[in-house]
Formats: C-alpha cells, structure tokens, sequence
C-alpha cells in the first residue's frame, strides 16, 4: 500500500458523502495504491451509517468505530495502528482541507523529508480564530525550536515507520510534528488552501487554546526537564506570561469589535 489517508469523524454525517468521493477522485489521480481509513469518534448523529453507505460505493474506503467520544489523539491511534500505507494523510473531515492537494503534499515529501505539514497562510477567518492561533504557534516555536508557521494544521503526511510507538493522550495529536522533531526526523511545510466549513461549526476558540498551552506545557516538561525536573519551574512561568499576554491581547480584540 502506497498511501494511507487517516480521518476522525465526531458529528460529521453531512460531509460523508462529499468528502468521500473528494478524496476518492484526487487520490486516483496520484496513480498510487490507496486506503481511506474513516475513524468514526462514538458520533451521535448518522455518521456511520453514512460511512457504511460509502463503503458500499469505494472500496477503498475502511471504517474503524469508536463506541465512545474519545478525542482526536484517540482515533488517531486507532488509525495509525490499523493503516497499511507507506506514506499516511491526516486530514479533518469538515471539507476545509482540500483533497486537491493531495499530490502537493505527496510530491514534497518524496524530496526526501519524514513530515510535511500543510500551512494554511490565508483564510483564516474570523479574529477569534486567527489571534489564538497566531499567538500559540509562537509559542510552540519559541518553546520546542520548530520553525513551522501552522502547528494546528490537520492536514499532514508521514513516512509510516516515524509512527511507531507513538503515544498520544489529550490534545497531543496537534504536537506530532513537534515530537517528531525531537526524534530528528526532518520536517517540512507546503501552503494548503484553507476553505470554509461547509456544515455545522468551528469547535476552535479560547478554550481549545488554553488546552493547548497546558498541554504544550507538559510536552516541554517530558522532553526537557526529565532529568532536571525543578528547571522547569523557570520556563513554566515565562510560557504562562507569554500566554497570559496573548490572552489580554485576544480580550482586548474582542472588546473592540464589539464596541465596533
């Protein structure tokens, strides 16, 4: 198997179909061997049933079904245990990344790079959007070392083998490249078109954001201060500052549009 394309589904019977026969057509394009493997996270609406109807159409299309809600770092796991392909796709399953990038993405890491992770430079959105994502990859950046403009971007490929013994809990699925990196794989970036959700809404906002720094809290903690556990302590609290100014800053925003 060539390629393997890993997406987690919570609530997303609308974009089934569509995004089924998306990937199906660009992947055909690619003239290589393909798996498209849907991880249905314990949806409560018709997700499965419309993955089952899918399935019927494209035999490419495998279903892995979570009897519960677990998270994204769950059904990725569940994903990267069962794929087959040489090279392995994670995309969302809202439509907002395009799987007429595909061969892009294919075509970047065939140059010789483990990771390569898409970076959606425009059409972010909305400030609520923009600003915590602005603010937290400069965190990561400033924090891990990794030069990528878009650590939150869904849209990546992995060589198959650098997902081995990867252990992810929480919101940890979002720091695969990061700990990839400290691994020494080499990572690269393309620019991905980022296009509007089509149904339901955006779960991206402040909380996710402040999941997120606890969360990178804790990477930097395992993958710095291991053996040195009290250092911690005084980059804790430059990361709390830091986060801390971002968030007075994405307030402020908001409070202006408002008055506006």
């Amino acid at each position: 198997m060539d390629v393997s394309i890993v997406i987690p589904l919570y609530n997303e019977s609308e974009s089934v179909e569509l995004i089924g026969d998306l990937l199906y057509t660009e992947l055909s394009k690619t003239g290589k061997s393909f798996e498209i493997i849907f991880v249905d996270d314990g949806s409560e609406d018709n997700t499965f049933i419309e993955l089952k109807k899918l399935k019927q159409r494209i035999l490419h299309v495998k279903i892995i079904k979570l009897r519960t809600n677990q998270g994204k770092s769950t059904a990725y796991s569940a994903g990267f245990e069962y794929c087959k392909g040489d090279y392995v796709i994670t995309m969302d399953g809202d439509l907002q990344d395009d799987p007429s990038d595909i061969p892009r993405i294919i075509k970047k890491i065939e140059e010789g790079y483990d990771v390569v992770i898409g970076w959606k430079h425009g059409g972010k959105g909305s400030l609520s959007r923009t600003i915590p994502s602005i603010c937290f990859n400069l965190l990561v950046s400033l924090f891990t070392g990794l030069k990528i403009h878009d650590v939150n971007c869904p849209f990546r490929i992995f060589k198959r083998h650098a997902l081995k013994n990867m252990y992810l809990y929480g919101e940890l699925y979002r720091f695969i490249p990061i700990l990839l990196y400290k691994r020494g794989y080499r990572i690269a970036e393309v620019h991905v078109k980022n296009k509007p959700r089509r149904f339901g809404r955006s779960k991206y906002g402040i909380s996710r954001f402040m999941k997120g720094i606890l969360d990178l809290m804790t990477l930097i903690s395992l993958s710095h201060y291991t053996d040195r556990p009290l250092h911690f302590f005084g980059s804790g609290r430059i990361l709390l500052f830091v986060a801390g100014f971002c968030l007075g800053f994405y307030f402020s925003i908001q409070g202006v549009l408002l008055l506006g």
